[in-house]
This record gives C-alpha cells, structure tokens and sequence, in this order.
C-alpha cells in the first residue's frame, strides 16, 4: 500500500481565486517547499446554499473545474474536491477532523481563518480544530483577520464589478481577466447575414456568472494561438430577441470550431446593449466596435 503523502492544507470555496486568496495560496506553497509537505487545497462542491438552502440562483466566479485548473497554475499540488451533500452538512466536527482530514488526508498543517467554521450545523471553530489537533498531531496556523476580510470584501466586489460589465475593474482585482469556458454550438446565422459571423458560445454550468449584457473585447487561445474578437452578451433586441446568448465575432479567423471548446477572456467593454431601427443600423454599430477593439487591442499590444 503505497503511503499518503503528508499534507499542508488550506479549506475554502475559493472562488475567483483573486489576489486575496493568492497571498494565501503562496504561504502554503512556501511552506510545503520548506516543510516537505504535499501543498493542498480541500475545497466544496456544490455550493452549500445549493444543497442546504436550494438555492438555485446563485452565480459563482468559476465552474469546478476551473476552480481546480487555476488553485493548480498557482502552485498547489493537490486539489481535493469534496461533494457537499447532506451526508457531509450532517459530519460532526470531530468526525470530520478524525475521517477526513487526518486518516483520509494525512493531514500535517492547516491553514484556516479565524472565522472558519466547520463539522454539523457549522457549530465548531478554530479553537476546537486546535483541540483535534492536539488529539491527532497536526499544526493549525490562522490566517490574519486582514488577510481574511481582503478574501471577503475582493469577492463581493468582484461579482459587483461583472454585473454592472466592468470586467477591466474584475481584473484588478483577479489579477488576470475574467473568464468564460463553454462550447461553440450552432445559432440562428444572423452574424454570418451581417458578415460578421459569430461563434455561439454555451456554457455548460448554469451556475457560472455571465458579465452583464453588451459587448466586450475579448481573446481566447485556440490551437496555441491568440485570437481576439469581439463577445456580443445578450437578447439581440434589434431582431425581437427573447434568448439570452453569447456571440464572439473573432477577427482574422474563419476556421470550423463547431463543438470545440473555448475559454474566453474578457479585456474591455465596449458599450451596452443597444436595439436599432434595422439590421443596416446594427451593421454599421458593428464596424464601428471593430474598429475600437482593434484600437485597443493595438495599444495593449504596443
């Protein structure tokens, strides 16, 4: 039977994974290096609101498996996804701590908030996780309170700032641009009319927020290379639209993408959703959008 490698760990949601919980991600990747510990984050999916509260309008930064890729471009080894269910809200703390995090995990040191808390009910906190760990021989180091409202308050504003389409402000906060991954899918063909033909984007997880609508910058790398374009975000009034959709006009390129699938970041907004009097109206908005990405794009790529 081959040893479970000891683990320092970190627990969240994490998601967003912004320049709040990078400063925690790279304490725990230092300290795996120095420490000879397996650098780990122990994370929860679904969302607890969705399971306990069925709440099914939640939008969270990330789908699952973004959560994963992005913990693992900053450096952490292991990124265990635990399904929240019932069976786990129903855990008692110490089970939790005994079964999880010491037998299962192999547990040397955990990261954690003051805030955190855990195990049914969420009735225990850092002070009894600093119980079991006398019991099972493992570490607790608490993460600052400022460190902690950074995480908090980031987030918030995060979702705040995509809602109202202000994605070069997400970035700041992020530290990279915000993105969407989904699968180019077949549409009604009204890019193609207006010779700005579009790839229809469908993401899988209803869950993931969607900037508002509009029309974006964007680039997205495909088959290794950058491409940029333009994302239309919305109903497509002019032409009595009623279905929210996602349109990414991309310039210079006219391979079949039918069914691959893409991530897609955002760089600026553009302007808003706009309803014109005729389709020659749109196409004329659209030439103009043109030219201000590639101005754009032109500058940052100076």
């Amino acid at each position: 039977m081959i040893a479970k490698s000891a683990k320092i760990i970190t627990i969240g949601t994490f998601d967003g994974i912004h320049i709040g919980h990078q400063k925690i991600l790279k304490r725990i990747v230092k300290l795996a290096e120095k420490q000879g510990y397996t650098s780990t984050v122990l994370t929860l999916f679904p969302h607890p609101r969705m399971v306990l509260q069925k709440n099914d309008k939640i939008r969270l930064l990330n789908s699952i498996d973004e959560r994963v890729d992005i913990l693992k471009s900053f450096g952490i080894k292991e990124v265990i996804v635990k399904e929240f269910n019932i069976e786990f809200a129903n855990l008692s703390a110490q089970a939790y701590v005994k079964n999880i995090l010491v037998d299962e995990l192999n547990t040397k040191k955990i990261i954690i908030g003051y805030d955190h808390h855990f195990g049914k009910n969420r009735s225990a906190n850092i002070n009894d996780l600093r119980r079991f760990a006398k019991i099972y021989d493992f570490e607790v180091e608490e993460i600052s309170a400022q460190d902690i409202k950074d995480v908090t308050v980031s987030s918030t504003k995060i979702r705040s700032a995509l809602e109202l389409g202000e994605v070069d402000l997400a970035h700041s906060y992020l530290g990279y641009n915000y993105f969407i991954t989904g699968n180019v899918v077949r549409g009604k063909g009204l890019g193609r009319t207006l010779t700005f033909p579009t790839a229809n984007i469908k993401i899988k997880e209803s869950y993931k927020l969607v900037p508002s609508n509009g029309v974006y910058i964007v680039k997205s790398n495909i088959e290794g290379f950058i491409v940029y374009g333009m994302m239309n975000i919305g109903t497509n009034p002019t032409v009595n639209g009623k279905t929210r959709s996602i349109e990414v006009h991309f310039f210079d390129f006219n391979q079949d993408i039918y069914n691959v699938k893409l991530k897609i970041e955002f760089i600026k907004r553009l302007r808003s959703e706009q309803k014109f009097g005729d389709l020659d109206a749109l196409k004329k908005q659209l030439k103009k959008d043109k030219i201000n990405a590639l101005s754009h794009i032109k500058l940052i790529n100076v």
